[in-house]
């Protein structure tokens, strides 16, 4: 299955809500790969179906977040080995 790559800026109430912590959860649980940091961008990878199923989830974000909305930017995938929290 081929790999695909989505930047991703979340806007809204999302520091302070542990939502770095709760995105890697998420990511762990659906097998995708790439990065979560405080500004906040995210870079998420995988195949297709996985990577859509992580871009939904962070549209809604842990409970005490308040997304309010979601931009996307089709990027190349980097082969990340996991899913990690920069700084």
């Amino acid at each position: 299955m081929a790999t695909i790559a989505r930047h991703v800026r979340i806007v809204g109430r999302v520091q302070g809500v542990f939502f770095r912590a709760w995105s890697v959860e998420q990511a762990n649980e659906l097998g995708v790969t790439g990065w979560v940091r405080n500004c906040p961008d995210a870079h998420v990878e995988g195949d297709e179906r996985a990577v859509e199923q992580m871009i939904e989830r962070l549209r809604r974000g842990p409970p005490a977040a308040q997304v309010e909305d979601v931009r996307l930017w089709d990027v190349e995938p980097c082969e990340f080995e996991g899913f990690e929290v920069r700084h």
